[in-house]
């Protein structure tokens, strides 16, 4: 049967640091979702399964072939389609073949089937194109839904996702899930997207502790950790009445230990015991009351370590919470009109046709459409970055806009000057007071934003962005759920329902947009 093992993995960044290590598991012929914190390993660990880096320690085994998907497709100049399943010389010479010009080697290694089974795969995953279309004219997700297509031509008995339904649109999202739902090899799939980790045989979480399976799917996963997390507090809440117990008990002995002694020392003022027996009894006495104490003073340190362990795992079983600041924006109030607006980035060439929208009050807008039909487009209007055509945009609030590349951080400064920056006359403290509810403490609100996950990169700028004493009356959104793990996804959803300002979302994550309240929803033409 086919498999992928796991003994005593372990893998180091280039710099040294520890990523994971002690990795046991085995992965056979299901389909497992692959779940975790940002900058856990995830894709690291992917990465060492398909034999892209090398172990630090242990190793992998694989009984079986594997096809890989990786996260981020950049195309080559001039690469097409057919290079995704490396068929542009066998294409060619069926060409030369039906034109007449093949020779009889050619013409006796030639698999007339292999337009047809091309076609196929593509029309799996829902993508209407030939394989001769250059790369470099998809968008990132019809490039995605390509080489997905092109993976599962090879038939193999592993497929490795990182991410499969990252920057698609409802529709290739809707064709990917069915693919893989009706997918029957074995699958490791890296994914924070809730739809898609519901068509999970099993879910593998992956924790600074190790790596953990759990039958079923995303909500049979969810039930178990929330059975977890209460289990947890009640071995905290056992823990710190352990501890407290054992505290009184040394207090108690230690005051007994003090009238002891001071009994001894006024028997030997007193003189009517012989010296030598004084001393004997003294000294019987320390040690039996120092042994009590210091036991007791051990058992209070184990009592320590087990509050640490139990807390410990409610950090990594519990959701980070957020509590915001109010916006102040008032029912009624207009946040934004657009009227008759047309838009684009080359002139005579508009992507947006005349756009009419107004938002009053803390309204919640989800923008939805085709991929290419002008969404991210439409937020740099708003946001003023781009001017418009023809028509109008009356913006009367401020407004801060969150693209996928979070543009509006310094790559070059530590998230606490960024903070700083966008929040001047902040004390330090409270720089990182704000920065702590959104998990960045201490030291990690000093790391380079330029050094970051996207992940990360993203919660930064949220954080920058809402953690000050006036958020913005306006937030704009652009695939906010892109990069984010599913955490930091519950931190956020948490995070935007305190929110009371005006909210205009773009994205694709239906679970997140009913999560977020979500109450008109817009959609773009193509």
């Amino acid at each position: 049967m086919p498999a992928i093992t796991l003994s005593t993995l372990g893998w180091s960044a280039p710099d040294g640091t520890a990523v994971f290590a002690g990795l046991d598991f085995r992965f056979t012929s299901e389909r497992i979702g692959l779940i975790g914190r940002n900058g856990v390993g995830k894709s690291s660990l992917l990465a060492l399964i398909a034999g892209e880096r090398t172990p630090t320690h242990g190793h992998v085994t694989i009984d079986g072939r594997i096809a890989v998907l990786r996260q981020n497709l950049e195309p080559a100049a001039g690469a097409t389609i057919a290079d995704l399943f490396d068929a542009r010389a066998a294409l060619a010479v069926i060409e030369r073949a039906e034109a007449g010009s093949a020779t009889l080697d050619e013409l006796d290694a030639c698999d007339w089937t292999l337009p047809a089974r091309i076609a196929d795969a593509l029309a799996d995953v829902a993508l209407s194109a030939n394989p001769a279309t250059p790369l470099a004219t998809l968008s990132g997700g019809q490039r995605t839904r390509a080489a997905l297509a092109a993976a599962l031509f090879t038939r193999p008995d592993f497929l490795l996702l990182d991410e499969p339904t990252n920057h698609l649109d409802a529709e290739g999202r809707d064709a990917v899930i069915a693919l893989l739902a009706r997918w029957r090899g074995g699958a490791i799939v890296v994914s924070h997207d809730r739809a898609l980790l519901e068509t999970m045989d099993a879910i593998a979480e992956l924790t600074t502790l190790g790596i953990a399976r759990y039958g079923g799917n995303w909500s049979a996963y969810t039930a178990r950790k929330a059975i977890e997390l209460a289990a947890a507090h009640h071995d905290l809440d056992h823990a710190e009445k352990q501890a407290a117990a054992l505290s009184r008990k040394t207090q108690q002995l230690t005051e007994r230990k003090q009238r002891r002694d001071g009994a001894g020392k006024r028997d030997a003022a007193k003189g009517g015991m012989p010296r030598i027996l004084l001393g004997q009894r003294k000294q019987q006495a320390e040690q039996s009351g120092g042994d009590a104490v210091r036991r007791a003073g051990q058992q209070q340190g184990e009592a320590r370590q087990a509050i640490d362990a139990a807390r410990a795992r409610i950090e990594i079983l519990e959701p980070i919470r957020i509590a915001l600041p109010s916006a102040n924006v008032a029912p009624g109030r207009i946040i934004l009109t657009l009227d008759a607006v047309t838009a684009g980035h080359v002139p005579d060439c508009p992507i947006l046709r005349d756009i009419s929208l107004t938002i009053s009050g803390p309204e919640r807008v989800a923008i939805t459409g085709a991929n290419g039909s002008g969404k991210s487009t439409l937020l740099r209007l708003i946001a003023g970055d781009l001017w418009p055509m023809a028509g109008r945009v009356h913006r009367p609030v401020d407004c801060a806009l969150l693209d996928q590349d979070v543009a509006l951080l310094d790559p070059a400064c530590s998230i606490a000057d960024n903070f700083a920056r966008r929040h001047p006359g902040t004390t330090r403290n409270a720089v990182h007071a704000a920065l702590a509810r959104f998990r960045f403490r201490a030291d990690l609100a000093l790391q380079q934003v330029g050094t970051l996950s996207g992940g990360q990169r993203l919660r930064a700028g949220l954080a920058c962005v809402l953690g000050g004493a006036a958020p913005p009356p306006l937030l704009l959104l652009d695939e906010p759920t892109n990069h984010l793990d599913l955490d930091s996804i519950a931190a956020i959803e948490q995070g935007l329902n305190a929110y009371d300002g005006a909210l205009l979302v773009v994205s694709h994550d239906a679970a997140f947009l009913d999560a977020i309240g979500i109450t008109r929803r817009i959609a773009l033409p193509l």
